[in-house]
């Protein structure tokens, strides 16, 4: 059934395709058949098998890429299947790409590698043999179904990996305002760490290793496609902004329903995508056209990044550069 076939509610806001819609944005797409120059993929999706495409990729052109690759578990995304491997299989297929992908990287870009409890160590197996490891964040992912046997699993990791010791990093940009429990004052009265504003009392806090202010996209939600595996844009925003400046290239090269070059090109940075499928490609460019009439990200304005089921996380949010 094609996504516009679909019997879907009244307030559903998914992003869908229709046929016109198809044939527009396809054209926008390319495949790569020979060495290329970064101006000739920038700002593009590329509809491609990347082990077909990542040999005709230019040297060291990217400041920050992120990695967000099928965890090993069986799974489908619009009719392919990607299938559970041993321990073994799964690292030597991550190593397959990821040993001929590092050389498209500069020598201080920024790497950000999603998995699972299933596919982490793999990833650090792979990840420690040609960068520097930097951390782990764990981030809480509420949906999923719970379970009878076994603990709910509600988590997913990112690896912060590094090329060399040289890299961009910019805490302030990513500061979590949270609702103050314990509203301390000075011995004068005033708040102490703390804003008493008109949305109510906040403190700015540092951000850390566990994020648990993201919600995964939903039928409700304006940037919800059907891919199943979507990021949220919150949390592509946090990493962007993080550790990429103005004008820097953010590569995903499983770029899916384009979460990754949406919201770098909503933060004024450049972008390449690469995905196998067609469809989820023409929704990337979709997405793209759309963010030029709403740059906004849920979640982030003012410049800070504002804690889940607070009413300015759940309103629409204003673009801030960071």
């Amino acid at each position: 059934m094609l996504d516009n076939e679909k019997t879907r509610a009244g307030r559903n806001r998914t992003i869908t395709l229709n046929d016109s819609e198809r044939i527009k944005y396809s054209a926008r797409l390319i495949t790569l058949t020979e060495k290329t120059k970064p101006e000739e993929i920038l700002n593009h999706t590329i509809n491609q098998d990347l082990f077909q495409a990542i040999d005709y990729l230019p040297d060291e052109f990217v400041d920050l890429l992120f990695v967000d690759p099928p965890y090993n578990l069986t799974k489908s995304f619009n009719g392919k299947t990607f299938s559970q491997m041993n321990h073994s299989q799964y690292t030597d297929w991550l190593d397959a790409w990821f040993s001929r992908i590092v050389r498209i990287l500069k020598p201080n870009a920024t790497v950000y590698i999603c998995g699972d409890w299933r596919s982490s160590h793999s990833i650090f197996e792979v990840a420690s043999k040609h960068l520097s490891i930097l951390n782990r964040i764990t981030w809480e992912r509420e949906k999923g179904r719970g379970a009878l046997a076994n603990w709910k699993n509600a988590s997913e990791d990112i690896w912060h990996c590094t090329k060399s010791g040289e890299y961009k990093f910019y805490v302030d940009r990513v500061k979590i305002k949270r609702k103050v429990i314990a509203p301390y004052r000075t011995e004068e009265g005033d708040p102490k760490d703390w804003h008493d504003d008109s949305d109510g009392k906040f403190r700015l806090t540092h951000p850390s290793n566990l994020w648990t202010d993201l919600t995964v996209p939903f039928w409700s939600m304006p940037e919800n496609t059907d891919h199943p595996t979507q990021k949220p844009e919150k949390l592509l925003a946090k990493i962007i902004l993080a550790s990429s400046d103005e004008n820097d290239v953010v590569f995903d090269p499983f770029s899916g329903a384009g979460t990754t070059s949406v919201v770098a090109k909503k933060l004024n940075r450049r972008y390449v995508g690469i995905e196998i499928d067609e469809t989820y490609c023409c929704l990337t460019e979709k997405r793209l056209e759309m963010a030029e009439a709403e740059p906004s990200i849920q979640g982030y304005s003012e410049g800070v990044f504002w804690e889940r089921n607070t009413l300015r996380e759940q309103g629409k949010s204003t673009k801030t550069k960071g």
